[in-house]
């Protein structure tokens, strides 16, 4: 920590708090959507559909976010994230039970999407700040990066919970009033303590410089689309629904019981990845070379291959003691999954450089929402065609294919 001052710390430490409490409030968000709406009869695709949007604005917002901030400065989109996430959760509030299926689809659509340029808007702020004040030690920026990621995810795994309890508890619009008011104050304490040490932005800086020229963050973005993709595949729609079948008999008491139950694996997922991913430079080595990051990221993901493909299996033949099959195998994935995660937020900050940070992440950024897109959009349709085990097997499928993509990284790519 010596080499990064301390202003440049708690610029850090301000940025994190406020990521940390965005993501609280995006995990909650999400369970709240997706189990409201599976108890008021939503098929799968439907279900799917609340989400595409989302994602959607995930890919446009990237490829703006980079340039908005290259432009504006760091602290600019922090801040718009936060407060369109607040105007988000206060537009679905407005939700009438009396609108019909297509009425309320189109309106959460609409209010996802701008839920979901927040999300990016501070992902990206975030993610970049690490490069700019990563102090130059080896193996400091494997470190900062894993920490503020892996934390990161750690806390939307207790949004998942926490959106599942507020469900049960008080019910889908109070829920959402609470954590608006609480983003709000958080927003306000952030923008008023919020200490110097991010880069304003630079006036000239044209929107066509967002597209990446280096080959090497290009392939590495192709790999994180698929990656992402192999993860939502199951993740967002598919086994939340074969759970809530396994858990719930129909009546009220079950439906809670499932709620908190689904709620918790969740959040158990997400959090043990977070802890995965934010230790991962102690698990695979903080100092390792450039090439040896690359091969290791190669190596993982053909592991990460096999685990959906066992489960799909597992599923087809429909073997006793399934469920406990699936949970195990899942946890087993978000292991892997967390180490290949890690190693490409580093790569992508190593292969970038700091003229270009937004601009690289923000394009590395869009393919990641690219591959929760279609993930998002292949959980629906393929739980809806094929169960659970179609769904299993489509994740493998999409791991496969990152793990081709990944084969194509340069191991001695340019200096910047």
């Amino acid at each position: 920590m010596s080499d990064v001052a301390p202003s440049g710390l708690k610029a850090y430490v301000a940025v994190t708090a406020a990521y940390w409490a965005f993501m609280l409030t995006d995990g909650a968000l999400r369970m709240l959507v997706l189990l409201h709406f599976h108890t008021l009869g939503f098929s799968p695709v439907q279900l799917a559909y609340l989400f595409l949007l989302y994602e959607f604005m995930g890919i446009v917002t990237n490829l703006s976010a980079g340039w908005l901030a290259a432009r504006f400065g760091l602290t600019s989109t922090l801040y718009g994230g936060l407060a369109l996430q607040v105007i988000a959760l206060v537009l679905l509030t407005q939700l009438d039970p009396s609108w019909s299926v297509t009425t309320s689809v189109v309106f959460v659509m609409a209010v996802q999407g701008l839920s979901g340029i927040a999300k990016d808007l501070a992902k990206m702020s975030s993610k970049s700040a690490v490069k700019l004040l990563a102090p130059s030690e080896d193996g400091a920026l494997f470190r900062w990066v894993a920490a503020l990621t892996g934390s990161k995810n750690a806390v939307k795994g207790l949004g998942f919970l926490l959106g599942a309890a507020l469900l049960a508890w008080f019910g889908f619009i109070p829920a959402l009033g609470f954590m608006a008011a609480v983003l709000t104050l958080i927003l306000l304490a952030v923008f008023f303590f919020m200490p110097p040490g991010l880069p304003g932005g630079v006036k000239g800086t044209k929107f066509t410089a967002v597209f990446a020229k280096d080959r090497n963050i290009n392939v590495l973005s192709l790999a994180r689309m698929f990656l992402f993709g192999a993860r939502d595949t199951w993740f967002v729609v598919g086994i939340p629904i074969f759970f809530y079948g396994v858990l719930s008999d129909g009546s009220e008491d079950s439906a809670r019981r499932a709620f908190f139950l689904i709620g918790t694996f969740m959040a158990v997922w997400v959090i043990g990845y977070g802890f995965v991913q934010a230790t991962a430079p102690r698990w695979l080595g903080a100092r390792m070379s450039e090439r040896e990051t690359i091969q290791a990221a190669q190596k993982w993901v053909l592991v990460l291959c096999i685990i959906p493909a066992a489960l799909a299996v597992a599923a087809y033949l429909r073997l006793p003691g399934l469920t406990g099959i699936v949970v195990f195998g899942l946890l087993v994935f978000g292991v892997v999954f967390a180490l290949n995660s890690a190693l490409h937020s580093y790569l992508i900050l190593a292969f970038t450089s700091t003229e270009r940070v937004t601009l690289d992440v923000g394009f590395y950024y869009m393919a990641n929402a690219a591959g929760r897109l279609l993930g998002t959009l292949l959980s629906g349709l393929s739980y809806q065609i094929g169960g659970v085990a179609l769904c299993l097997g489509v994740a493998a499928l999409m791991a496969g294919l990152s793990w081709v993509a990944a084969l194509r990284l340069a191991t001695t790519a340019p200096a910047h």
